[in-house]
């Protein structure tokens, strides 16, 4: 009777389990968790409790191709790639530059849109005219972007890091730091709605966004490129640039 109550027990145990992982798969079947960080508008930012933005839109095309529902996960941006590798999340759509020492993390996607990394000063600041000036300066940076590397090279520079590019932006408003390193468009889009900062004209650098998945991810890769392809071939892509950058 012992053995044959151990023998039930047993087979119990390993059916909860295996329904357990049956009933995983199949919710993980069904959807496709894209990470981001939504503080980054046009490309990503919340329209009240919604996350929505260029990336989103580009990334419920990649949803479709895979015939699956997209979800949403919001992630400090030093931490999206960690997530990436962990399984958190499926891909990276966050304006993520594509660098040489991320490519040793994850792979990329075909480039979607061309960037640059700009400066960000008060309305009224006439001293800080490009990189030059910027020498023996507090700048502020988001933690973990290709700004931040930047104003880690500009000399005697003390770089202040932040989790958004918001909140360098209100510490630079406080008189706390002497500027801002952003990508373009984030910038302009902050400038439009702040009529006490600029951005200066002169670009610090060149550079190409891509979606990022865990290396070796070849499923999801072919089809983030396949769905890029089918948005500029189909013009929606155009459509898009016109709806979050005219």
């Amino acid at each position: 009777m012992k053995k044959f109550l151990k023998k039930s027990v047993a087979f119990m145990a390993c059916g909860i389990i295996l329904a357990s992982v049956l009933t995983g798969c199949k919710a993980s079947s069904k959807t496709v968790v894209m990470g981001t960080n939504a503080a980054f508008p046009p490309f990503e930012y919340y329209d009240g409790d919604k996350i929505t933005g260029f990336d989103v839109e580009i990334a419920q095309q990649v949803a479709k191709e895979l015939g699956v529902e997209l979800k949403i996960e919001d992630i400090a941006f030093q931490g999206l790639i960690t997530s990436l590798e962990s399984q958190k999340v499926d891909f990276v759509a966050a304006g993520m530059s594509i660098n040489e020492d991320r490519k040793k993390s994850v792979d990329f996607s075909d480039s979607y849109y061309e960037a640059s990394q700009v400066i960000i000063v008060p309305k009224d600041n006439e001293a800080i005219k490009g990189e030059e000036d910027l020498k023996g300066k507090n700048i502020g940076v988001q933690i973990g972007t290709t700004g931040a590397d930047v104003a880690h090279g500009i000399e005697n520079a003390k770089v202040v890091e932040f989790n958004t590019g918001f909140a360098a932006i209100m510490d630079m408003q406080n008189g706390k730091i002497d500027a801002v390193v952003l990508d373009s468009e984030p910038a302009k889009n902050f400038a439009k709605a702040n009529d006490k900062i600029k951005v200066l004209d002169k670009s610090l650098t060149t550079e190409q966004y891509a979606i990022a998945v865990k290396k070796g991810n070849e499923k999801v890769l072919k089809a983030v490129n396949k769905a890029l392809k089918e948005l500029k071939d189909s013009g929606e892509y155009d459509k898009l640039f016109e709806k979050y950058f005219k």
